[in-house]
């Protein structure tokens, strides 16, 4: 997903509670100073009110309730498919669920404490408010839209009826700006532009920067369907098809219903939507945590450092000042940040003289017995505490927790194209296959298992991971 996509879904949840707290205060004004409206008066006399910083504690607690109940009934959905007035519509509906339970919680309690009448005029003025903050919200989002942030780029490959409805429904649609379709046959649609035959594929994603693929040709073989779907998942494109039953046996699977068609999503991940918001949140918790108590060993392993041989601290620049950089989601590159365990301006060496020392098939370069260590760089490796500064990547956003193994820019141009697809997420700390044999995996091994991992996340697995880390660690089985 578009990052504004996430933005504006995670907006709903602060403003909806805003709205709440305002509904209720502008409800106790109401209640206690009605006459501010002309010819209107609604105060009750010899009304015995609690004060006003009362009403303003339980507007929190009716606020966060609000939050629970939508969030129950789906309201906070990533993709937000619906028009303005269904959803209005289904506000409406939902916050009279939650004023239920709010009555029916201080009926079963007995502790009506305050007016009943504020919590009418609350109810009515928080529905108010929280449908045209959403509408204004969407507003916003449609502004962001026109002027091409968040939009997706949407490629149909396909020349049927099929393609042509869907066609017309996504140019009705701000997020999308539909690039033309693709297909074997010659025969054009009207409103879509060709833009020629399967073959054409590669450069036609880079040239129109495709966010997303729709197949909807059902007449392609086994084998093009295949190809496609692999082309995507390596080149991390958005792939999803019109299927001509729903007895799709996949997981990762959304449907989204597309001018009278259900569109099937094939996400790569479940780290997409919440998936990928829980994920960052576990990682910011953890690594600002670890940051925090590990201080003091950072500053131990610093001195250690420092003691057995010249050069800095931390390995974060090569022989020419330029940054220590691995490849990230996406095959976007960041600075790298480990502690320094070999003799310092050596790094250039294990693509010069150490090169025919690798003992790892594959682009990875592993050499046994690597003469540039320290003696407490062996230490620190050994141990994995030389990977405890990843934990300022972590948190800065550049890694993961848990995740496929960072690699250098120059291993991964050897990528072939199955090994692409491990940039679909962030590069970890840990993940499956370095607790499945460290460094002694083979690199179509650590493919095979690190794509296992991106298919079926969960925060379940990587809290396994990272206990099965600890032990590994522990057991003393050292890093190259």
């Amino acid at each position: 997903m578009k990052r504004s996509e996430i933005a504006f879904a995670l907006l709903r949840i602060p403003l909806d509670f805003a709205m709440t707290v305002a509904g209720i205060l502008v409800g106790y004004r109401l209640r206690v100073e009605g006459d501010f409206i002309p010819g209107v008066n609604f105060v009750i006399t010899n009304a015995n009110l609690l004060p006003i910083e009362d009403y303003f504690q339980i507007s929190l607690l009716f606020g966060a309730l609000l939050v629970l109940v939508f969030a129950f009934f789906g309201l906070y959905d990533m993709k937000n498919t619906e028009g303005p007035l269904r959803e209005s519509r289904r506000v409406a509906k939902h916050s009279v669920v939650w004023f239920l339970v709010v009555m029916t919680y201080f009926f079963l309690t007995r502790k009506i404490f305050f007016s009943r009448l504020v919590l009418i005029y609350g109810f009515l003025f928080t529905l108010v408010f929280v449908i045209l903050a959403r509408l204004i919200l969407r507003q916003i989002e449609r502004s962001f839209l026109k002027h091409d942030i968040g939009r997706r780029n949407i490629l149909l490959i396909g020349s049927n009826k099929i393609a042509s409805r869907l066609s017309s429904a996504l140019r009705k649609d701000p997020h999308y700006n539909v690039k033309g379709y693709l297909s074997e046959r010659s025969r054009e649609i009207e409103g879509l532009k060709k833009l020629g035959s399967l073959k054409d594929l590669h450069r036609i994603v880079k040239n129109k920067a495709i966010d997303s693929v729709i197949l909807t040709d059902q007449n392609l073989t086994e084998v093009q369907d295949q190809q496609i779907l692999r082309f995507c998942q390596e080149n991390h494109i958005e792939y999803r098809f019109v299927p001509e039953i729903l007895e799709v046996e996949r997981s990762n699977i959304d449907i989204e219903p597309i001018a009278g068609f259900p569109v099937i999503h094939l996400k790569p991940t479940p780290l997409d939507g919440w998936g990928r918001i829980s994920k960052r949140s576990f990682d910011i918790v953890i690594s600002s945590l670890a940051l925090l108590a590990l201080s003091p060993v950072f500053a131990v392993i610093a001195l250690g450092i420092k003691r057995d041989s010249k050069g800095p601290v931390f390995f974060s620049k090569l022989e020419d000042k330029s940054p220590a950089e691995r490849v990230g989601q996406n095959g976007k590159p960041f600075t790298f940040y480990k502690f320094r365990t070999m003799q310092h301006n050596t790094h250039h060496l294990r693509f010069t003289e150490l090169a025919d020392k690798s003992h790892r098939k594959g682009p990875l370069l592993k050499i046994k017995n690597d003469p540039r260590i320290t003696p407490f760089g062996k230490f620190l490796r050994r141990t994995s505490l030389d990977e405890l500064p990843n934990l300022w990547n972590v948190f800065k956003g550049d890694m993961s927790l848990v995740g496929p193994r960072p690699h250098l820019p120059e291993e991964v141009e050897k990528y072939e194209d199955p090994a692409r697809f491990l940039l679909t997420i962030k590069p970890g700390i840990t993940g499956l296959s370095q607790i499945s044999g460290r460094s002694d995996l083979d690199f179509e091994e650590e493919v095979r298992l690190d794509s296992y991992y991106i298919k079926h996340w969960s925060l379940w697995i990587d809290l396994k991971i990272l206990i099965k880390t600890v032990f590994v660690v522990f057991g003393g089985k050292a890093a190259d």
